[in-house]
């Protein structure tokens, strides 16, 4: 059974969101700041468990393909959709990060 996907991008602009606030449930600290949600939790839970797959196979996109049940080449074309999607999200991060960093 799956619980509730963390959201990460905002449902009336579509902008990623960030981290403001964090709370230990069991001492009722709070932490504030602005974070960026890690970059593995930005993209999609397929996506994520394709990644533990692959992790599990130990890279082997044989294995992985026989798992999905799918060619190798179709294993070696998602992964290197994801490459680029994760490429993309870390350009965007960086750019972000420049755009809110103080000048020196």
């Amino acid at each position: 059974m799956k619980g509730k996907s963390l959201p990460t991008s905002c449902p009336s602009c579509q902008t990623s969101l960030s981290v403001r606030r964090l709370h230990c449930q069991k001492c009722d600290t709070h932490v504030e700041g602005t974070y960026v949600l890690p970059l593995l939790s930005r993209i999609g839970e397929d996506d994520q468990q394709f990644i533990l797959n692959f992790v599990r196979c130990s890279g082997s996109l044989k294995d992985l393909a026989k798992q999905y049940g799918v060619s190798y080449p179709t294993v070696r074309n998602r992964l290197d959709n994801l490459i680029e999607r994760l490429r993309d999200l870390e350009n965007a991060t960086k750019t972000l990060v420049e755009e809110e960093s103080p000048d020196d």
